[in-house]
């Protein structure tokens, strides 16, 4: 159509939950550019997120108002003064959304955030019933030895005896309250308040942890070639999804023979994980499509097909990269980039 640009320059005046929903929802569309977003408290989420993302951020938003190549300025703040600077600043292309509008949008944004979390949740528990097989083994270990021990138990009388059969059976069951509190965090819904730093090291220790109970790793040779990166700000189980998805992927496709190698190194400001495989590798057809949503190559009934997609959208919220590459016949590597100062949006 005459006189729409291809793609459209935008500018989110207020940074809230509602400003940080339209900046995720404008940074997934091919078609909108976001110019800069403002916001009077320096750590309103939308900021954060706008500068994990490298996108131009301000407190006095009068300089953003002005930018003349501007061609949609949303105003989400809901404050008549603000409305009014935008009108009296603003470039003469630019057209102004707020009030009902604005309203309206923010919560389209909201709702699309909502089913985006909802979606990563049920992806979460899918996978858990991946891992049930690994973890009934993993149960039944330490449960045999409470079995055996406690009849035992009924039979014997010396005090010593008595005495380190009871510390074994207190030791097995601490490691299955061990499995199952692992298995609740892994489960569970995150919360705004489980930001904290993250040692990425420690993740992907985790995440091999928790690929043992979904495949036999026992042919598997880990190498781990760790640096010394700085902690990533954020929520632990989200991160560790991303790798527990990734790890399990490269132990599937070695069908459980190969060499599984992670990796960490600070690259320009970034901390980047690499996760690699012997595998087969990926046919260049398919390599462009991995992130897709439904798309998998597995049998039909293994696999939602949306484990990438979630993988990359989780990455993405935290203003980072996933790429993939692979050699027929040498495996596949899956590189993620994430800020040093990074944070989710939400």
């Amino acid at each position: 159509m005459d006189g729409v640009p291809v793609t459209l320059r935008v500018i989110i005046v207020g940074a809230g939950k509602g400003g940080a929903a339209l900046l995720e929802l404008f940074t997934r569309s091919p078609d909108v550019e976001v110019a800069g977003v403002a916001d009077v408290n320096p750590e309103a989420p939308g900021l954060c997120l706008a500068r994990n993302l490298g996108i131009r951020t301000a407190t006095d938003a009068q300089a953003l108002i002005a930018e003349d190549r501007a061609d949609l300025i949303v105003d989400v703040t809901g404050d008549p003064a603000i409305r009014a600077l935008i009108v009296h600043h603003k470039s003469p292309r630019a057209e102004v959304m707020g009030g009902t509008s604005a309203l309206l949008l923010w919560k389209l944004a909201q709702r699309e955030r909502d089913l985006r979390d909802q979606l990563i949740q049920a992806e979460k528990l899918a996978s858990i019933g991946t891992l049930a097989s690994g973890i009934a083994h993993e149960i039944n270990n330490p449960l045999y030895t409470i079995t055996g021990l406690s009849e035992h138990l009924q039979d014997e009388s010396r005090p010593e005896v008595v005495r380190e059969y009871i510390e074994e059976i207190i030791a097995a069951g601490q490691r299955i309250a061990g499995i199952v509190q692992g298995l609740n965090n892994f489960a569970r819904r995150p919360q705004a308040q489980d930001i904290g730093d993250i040692d990425l090291n420690h993740t992907l220790d985790e995440a091999v942890k928790m690929a043992r109970r979904a495949t036999v790793l026992d042919q598997v040779q880990v190498v781990t070639e760790y640096g010394a990166v700085t902690p990533i700000r954020g929520k632990a189980d989200e991160l560790l999804q991303v790798f527990v998805n990734l790890v399990t992927n490269a132990v599937q496709a070695m069908e459980g023979k190969g060499t599984l190698t992670l990796a960490t190194t600070s690259v320009n400001g970034s901390i980047q994980a690499t996760v690699q495989d012997s595998g087969p590798g990926i046919p260049h057809n398919n390599l462009n499509r991995i992130f897709d949503p439904f798309f998998t190559t597995k049998e039909q009934g293994k696999g939602t097909g949306l484990g990438l997609h979630i993988v990359r959208d989780i990455v993405t919220n935290y203003g980072g990269q996933i790429t993939a590459e692979s050699t027929l016949g040498l495996g596949a590597t899956f590189t993620v980039k994430l800020p040093v100062s990074t944070q989710p949006a939400s």
